[in-house]
Order: C-alpha cells, then structure tokens, then sequence
C-alpha cells in the first residue's frame, strides 16, 4: 500500500495538471492510476515517490515488461512518470528530475484502421433508414456527416453545444483537448443536413420526448439525451454506427468513431491535403501524431513517380527499389 506522502503529492500533482495544464479527465485518471501503481509497487520495496532514482524507474518499467504489459502501456506510463517528476522538480520536491533521460519502448507504430470511400457514402446513404421516427433519421444523418466531414472526436461531437452551430455556419467552432479551441469548416451536406436537423429539433412539440429534452437538461446541446450529461453518450454513438455500417453492408466490427476521424483524415491526405492541414483539423498537437497517415503521403509519392516522371514510361525503365541509395 502505498504512503500517505505519495497520496498527497500524486492528488497536488493531478490538481496541477487539471488546474494549470486544462488536462482531460481521462488523461488524468491515467496519470492516477499509473502513479498510484508505481508508488504501490515502491512501497513494495519500502521506498517511496520521494526516493525515485534512474535506476528505480528503470527497475519498474522493467517490473512492467515482466508482467507482460504492452509496449504502448508501458510508454504512456513512463510519460506520467516524467510528467510527476518535472512537476516535483517545478515544485522544489528534489533538485533532479531522474526520468528525464529514461528512453521508452516507444510505441508501436500501427496504421491506422480506416474505411475506403465507397464504405464511407454507403453508411451516408444508410444513416437516413436508421431510426424510429423522423426526428432519429434526420439526427442520425446528421450526426454521421458532421463526424466526417470534420473529423472530430467522439467526445467534441456529442457535447457540441447547440449556440455553434446556429446560422448555417461554414466553419464548426470546436472546443477540443485541454480545452484549446479550433475551427473546421464544413462540407455542403454537412451543412444541409445540420439544418434539417436543426429544423426538426426547434419545431419538437414540447410534449414529445424531444421536446422535452430540449426544453430540459439537453437545451445546450445540439444532440440532446437523456441523462446527467444532457448529450448523446459516447457509447450510443458507438452502437448508433454499428447499426448504420450493417445497414450499409460494412462489417460493423471495423467501424467506430475514431475509424471515422481516420477516414477523414486519409481521404484528405488522399486528395493532396499537406499534414500540417490535418493536424490543424484534428487538432493534434504535435505534428507526430498525424505522422501516421504518412502511408498514404508514401504511396502517393510512389503514384507520382510511377506515373508522371518523364522516364516512367520508357520502355525497359524501371523505378528504383527500396534497397537503392539516394
């Protein structure tokens, strides 16, 4: 069990990351849980936060790999390590920062899972059969279009408030991690589809089940629901796209909202987008987060040589290998 000292600092750390840094609290419950794991496993060791040294936290993340965790595990929880340690630094805590050296294992690098364009304008075209009445068809054709055509997280989409979308905007003002702000425009059926369901949602009878949302909790939220949120939880949009992807005859194992935000993405970068475009759009901070869409810029690439280099089409001519120095 770990010590009463780990307790209050790892709590003053999180206050700091909330209050100071506007950290998402699912990347504050990571920090916790991976903090309150290490200092549980010092305590082991009758040891505490305080007497970290290289050598500990090399000694833990080996103790990770033992247990069998994953590599992408094992690098998110040396990143809350290094996050504590600079903070404790910061705070006068030590006068070193022991983790500031540590390499990671680094993170697998994955392609990201995505659907091709034809699967995309089949659940387009599905999402208007899906629902009971016509208040759920418009609401879920909207919903769908808004997600690719912006590329937004399922969290930004569900809590989108209704004030930003009034006027038939072209440009979505979006509020998106750590509370940082982004604006990203909107395609015409987009834009159509979000008045129809604007429409449908004003004009609810207020003795309707919509009606009553709007006129209760859900009256902020452009897609009202109920519950203590007041907007469409996560996991109804979830299950919302399965329904749909069957509809359009996709494998609804291979569809969720983020392989959504990837076709966004891909199909951007397919049609000549530049990445710092797209790391705009999705609002990634760091540029090497978009970097994993960079096998479409490759295959591109490898399109552009193959068919317009001037010698491409000599005959008896060939493009260089991969094993060829440039």
């Amino acid at each position: 069990m770990a010590v009463p000292a780990d307790h209050r600092a790892i709590s003053a750390f999180l206050d700091a990351q909330a209050a100071e840094a506007g950290a998402a609290q699912n990347t504050l419950l990571a920090y916790g849980r991976d903090l309150r794991d290490l200092s549980d496993w010092l305590a082991g060791r009758d040891a505490a936060l305080a007497d970290l040294t290289r050598e500990t936290v090399e000694d833990y993340l080996a103790h990770c790999d033992a247990q069998g965790l994953s590599r992408a595990t094992r690098a998110r929880r040396l990143s809350s390590i290094r996050q504590f340690t600079r903070f404790a630094l910061e705070e006068g805590w030590r006068d070193d920062d022991p983790a500031i050296r540590i390499s990671g294992p680094g993170r697998a690098k994955l392609l990201p899972r995505t659907l091709d364009r034809a699967e995309i304008d089949a659940m387009l075209a599905a999402a208007p059969d899906i629902g009971r009445d016509r208040a759920e068809k418009t609401r879920n054709l909207c919903l769908i279009e808004l997600l690719y055509a912006t590329g937004m997280r399922v969290s930004e989409l569900v809590s989108l408030p209704v004030a930003a979308c009034r006027g038939d905007p072209e440009l979505l003002l979006i509020r998106g991690k750590g509370g940082k702000d982004r604006m990203v425009p909107l395609t015409g059926a987009a834009r159509s589809a979000l008045t129809a369901w604007l429409s449908v949602r004003d004009a609810a009878h207020r003795d309707s089940p919509l009606g009553r949302l709007v006129a209760g909790s859900g009256a902020r939220w452009l897609f009202p629901a109920p519950g203590r949120a007041g907007h469409m939880p996560r996991q109804s949009l979830g299950r919302l796209l399965n329904a749909i992807a069957a509809r359009a005859g996709v494998d609804p194992a291979r569809v969720t909202p983020h392989v959504l935000r990837h076709a966004f993405a891909t199909h951007l970068l397919e049609g000549g987008a530049d990445l710092r475009s797209i790391q705009t759009l999705l609002g990634h901070a760091d540029l090497g987060t978009t970097e994993i869409y960079t096998h479409v810029l490759d295959a591109r690439m490898r399109d552009l040589v193959l068919n317009h280099h001037p010698l491409a089409r000599v005959a008896g001519s060939s493009v260089p290998t991969d094993e060829a120095t440039d």
